[in-house]
């Protein structure tokens, strides 16, 4: 008896389930292909939830989200703090953010541990024989390292940029063929922005290291003292800068395929 109307409850309520069911299909169904219509459409609204959270963003700034970006510093120990990042567009400079960046150039904790492995290598190759050997010998090739990085840096990254409107920070290209970008970021050192975005000569540079030059020959032996001697430093920094240049613009690259962070 009771199986009999187990049986005859469940023949009962079996069209009722079968065509909930079917409702229930049917309502997904129909939800999933509107869903699917409205994300296809070119003006489809962005989700609340997505505009709280700060999610939503123009195109233009997801795709340069995902490229490699500038680090401030490179192996976490040279500064790099004047390199832009491809794709970013950043306010203009005043007086004070250029001498403000030249500073963190010249006086990071860096700068000094450079400088003693470049003091280092002169004395080995033996650069200024007037300076000698020794301990006294390397404190003089040591602080006179120091006193043309300071010299470079206030130059070409302060006064130069102040005196001529121009930007002292390196804007990475970030696109295109390897052979163009390179020849972008080694011709950094005869072209640059100035305040107010457009291209120019790169004054500050050119000059600057000129007068760093300059300047430097007189900490120096008399025997530096001269047009040639000063043409050849001011002609090395130029290239060293150029060459720096180069190495910051595929930083970003480097640093995302061998030790793959941003």
């Amino acid at each position: 008896m009771y199986a009999a109307a187990l049986l005859l409850a469940v023949w009962t309520c079996a069209p009722a389930l079968q065509a909930q069911q079917l409702t229930a299909g049917t309502s997904s169904s129909l939800a999933s292909a509107n869903d699917s219509v409205a994300d296809s459409l070119p003006d489809a609204p962005i989700p609340a939830s997505a505009m709280q959270s700060g999610q939503a963003t123009t195109p233009a700034a997801n795709s340069a989200s995902t490229d490699p970006q500038q680090t401030k510093r490179i192996l976490d120990i040279m500064p790099n703090f004047r390199s832009v990042s491809a794709d970013t567009k950043l306010p203009p400079q005043s007086a004070k953010d250029k001498f403000v960046a030249a500073g963190h150039d010249t006086f990071d904790y860096s700068s000094f541990l450079l400088a003693g492995i470049q003091a280092g290598f002169s004395m080995y190759t033996k650069s200024y024989p007037e300076f000698h050997q020794g301990a006294a010998g390397y404190g003089r090739y040591y602080w006179h390292t120091l006193a043309d990085t300071a010299s470079e840096n206030f130059m070409v990254g302060g006064v130069g940029p102040v005196i001529f409107h121009q930007d002292n920070r390196y804007y990475t290209l970030g696109h295109g063929s390897i052979g163009h970008r390179a020849l972008y970021a080694a011709t950094r050192v005869l072209i640059t922005r100035k305040d107010d975005g457009n291209n120019t000569f790169n004054y500050s540079e050119i000059i600057g290291s000129g007068a760093s030059a300059g300047v430097s020959s007189l900490y120096y032996p008399s025997s530096y003292r001269t047009w040639t001697k000063v043409g050849q430093k001011w002609l090395t920094s130029d290239l060293i800068d150029s060459a720096s240049f180069t190495f910051k613009e595929f930083w970003p690259d480097i640093n995302h395929k061998f030790f793959h962070t941003h």
